[in-house]
């Protein structure tokens, strides 16, 4: 039975980690629903504003495309970079007159690999992506590259002591303590400032990095 537990697990978080399949449509469906106050927190932290260029890296179910496509505006692009080639899908199905109009800009990539140029954005958001990526530093150096100068990058992970009392998290997840992700920031040459979020059942942290 404990085996039967443990593959189960282990594929949830292996889901969580890159959706994908049947059981990816149920995860993105989850992942919109359980992050949505972390990601609602993390776009408004951004600061972002009409006719910016912004993205949302590692956007899953895709919850936070549209809330940057609305601070934007008709002016303005959102770039939706994603491991994930079934989340890709989801969203190009989802948004097709945005990526027509060249507003909304979907990408495969990952955090320690961005296909975007340097300076190119003016605020990026990262929302409970950092737990499966193994290389702390590059992400940041990588988030600090594409942010221009004076842009903001938001990083919002869950309360990693809490995180490892869920039973999936010991099943490929890193969970780091949030002064190691504030640390990482500020070697990549970011000044960075740290909120919390009492969003249950999950604490949530944002750190807020601007390159300098």
């Amino acid at each position: 039975m404990n085996g039967v537990r443990a593959r189960l697990l282990s594929t949830l978080a292996g889901q969580l980690g890159n959706p994908h399949g049947v059981l990816g449509k149920g995860v993105a469906f989850m992942l919109n629903r359980g992050n949505k106050r972390a990601i609602e927190a993390a776009v408004a932290a951004a600061e972002i504003t009409a006719g910016q260029t912004a993205a949302d890296l590692g956007f899953g179910g895709g919850a936070g495309l549209s809330l940057l496509l609305a601070r934007v505006g008709t002016g303005g692009v959102v770039h939706g970079i994603e491991l994930s080639p079934d989340m890709l899908a989801r969203a190009r199905s989802g948004y097709p007159r945005e990526i027509d109009s060249g507003r909304l800009r979907l990408a495969e990539g990952s955090l320690t690999a961005l296909p975007l140029a340097d300076d190119s954005l003016d605020a990026a958001i990262t929302v409970n992506t950092l737990y499966f990526v193994p290389d702390l530093d590059a992400v940041c150096a990588e988030l600090a590259r594409v942010v221009r100068p004076g842009g903001r990058v938001v990083i919002g992970i869950g309360d990693p002591d809490t995180m490892a009392k869920l039973p999936f998290t010991p099943y490929g997840f890193t969970l780091r303590p949030v002064a190691d992700v504030l640390a990482a920031l500020e070697k990549s040459g970011c000044a960075v400032t740290h909120e919390q979020l009492p969003n249950p059942p999950i604490p949530h942290h944002l750190l807020v990095a601007t390159p300098r």
